[in-house]
């Protein structure tokens, strides 16, 4: 019946074109994108109309609304306004099945139409990390993967270890006019990843915010240990403490303290509290190789620190002695400052024998060279004088 109806209106409205001859002008649209879920508002206007019909249909061919005649039964589909010159319809709770070419037709003769095309976006679902061993263990190779279904257009996916952005595979995968997109990260784990957190992204155009999903991973890796120690020299009679610092998931306990291979000395001065072992007055008899040793299920680790305790009364003789350094130094410097005087005294003296010589051929010379021969002679007659009278 609305069939039949929908029919013998439009054969009214081109008759009546026909009859008086109008031609109209091309109809209006604009392009449309909404939200999955959303509502489109569908407007088709012409600046003039004789009373010439303007119909809505959807990219099936199938009318919408004839002027203001409704001809598709489609509750989510109404009317907002039809006059001769607009015809606007609005979709509501609007699908991915919505989305396509929908045609404005003025029922001139020829009947002229223009395209508007409806653009649904697909909302993508929150991302999903699968992969998580729980807990991996130390050199085992993951593969950690982010997905999220029903995007349209396809999603983007960004892996952030921590705070910083690392690169993943990217996979896409068409189901009717969405996507499923996933992200895959492959690594081999160390303890260093333990406690990392690795977080999926998901950006799309129909978000105003992101989408993110976080995990946190979990490795198990064997015991490490160390001694830390006070960074003075252990002397008699002073309090003393050892400390095993582990590292190791699970954490490795209990701590166990021996000496030179064997068990702890029986004795009151040596306190262990967990992983500390304290000697509350050390003295010559705890010199020896002290270990601590701590397991898990992975395996076990151990420390060793040699102690060596020092008389306080003889400290100079295990370590440098700054006050026979300072002594060394000062005798250097002053050997050197004797040096310098000495040969500061000969070479004032050699020049002062140099003169004396040079003036005793001066008298009677007529140049210094005459000078120096002259001196040089009478020294010489002076020792023959000398022979002479002996």
């Amino acid at each position: 019946m609305i069939f039949k109806q929908h029919f013998v209106f439009i054969l009214y409205s081109l008759c009546a074109s026909v009859f008086k001859g109008g031609q109209g002008q091309f109809p209006i649209t604009q392009n449309v994108t909404v939200v999955e879920g959303g509502s489109a508002n569908m407007t088709c206007r012409v600046d003039y109309n004789d009373n010439t019909s303007l119909q809505w249909s959807n990219p099936a061919q199938q009318t919408l609304f004839f002027g203001d005649k409704k001809a598709l039964r489609d509750n989510r589909i109404e009317l907002i306004r039809a006059s001769s010159q607009e015809l606007t319809i609005k979709i509501g709770d609007v699908s991915l099945s919505d989305d396509g070419l929908y045609t404005c037709s003025l029922f001139t003769m020829p009947v002229k139409t223009t395209k508007a095309f409806l653009t649904v976006l697909g909302v993508p679902s929150r991302p999903e990390i699968t992969g998580f061993t729980k807990p991996a263990m130390e050199g085992d190779i993951i593969t950690l993967t982010c997905s999220t279904l029903g995007s349209k257009p396809a999603a983007n996916i960004r892996w952030f270890r921590n705070d910083k952005e690392v690169q993943g595979s990217k996979e896409l995968n068409a189901t009717g006019k969405s996507f499923t997109v996933r992200s895959s990260l492959q690594f081999q784990v160390d303890k260093g990843e333990d406690g990392v957190a690795y977080t999926c992204s998901v950006e799309h155009v129909s978000l105003s915010n992101l989408y993110t999903t976080t995990e946190v991973l979990e490795v198990h890796y064997a015991p490490r240990l160390e001694i830390s120690k006070p960074q003075i020299d252990p002397l008699e009679g002073q309090y003393f403490k050892l400390e095993c610092v582990s590292i190791g998931n699970p954490i490795p306990e209990p701590v166990l303290w021996s000496k030179d291979g064997g068990e702890l000395p029986d004795i009151e001065r040596m306190i262990v509290e967990g992983r500390e072992l304290t000697i509350t007055t050390l003295n010559k008899t705890d010199n020896g190789t002290y270990r601590c040793e701590a397991s898990n299920h992975l395996g076990t680790s151990t420390a060793e620190y040699k102690l060596f305790v020092y008389d306080p009364n003889a400290l100079g003789q295990h370590g440098p002695d700054h006050a026979l350094i300072g002594g060394v130094v000062a005798v250097v410097v002053f050997i050197t400052l004797c040096l310098i005087i000495v040969l500061g005294r000969y070479l004032a003296r050699h020049k002062g024998t140099y003169l004396t010589h040079e003036a005793k051929g001066a008298e009677d010379a007529p140049d210094a060279d005459t000078a120096i021969i002259n001196a040089e002679g009478n020294h010489v007659h002076a020792e023959e004088k000398k022979e002479y009278f002996i």
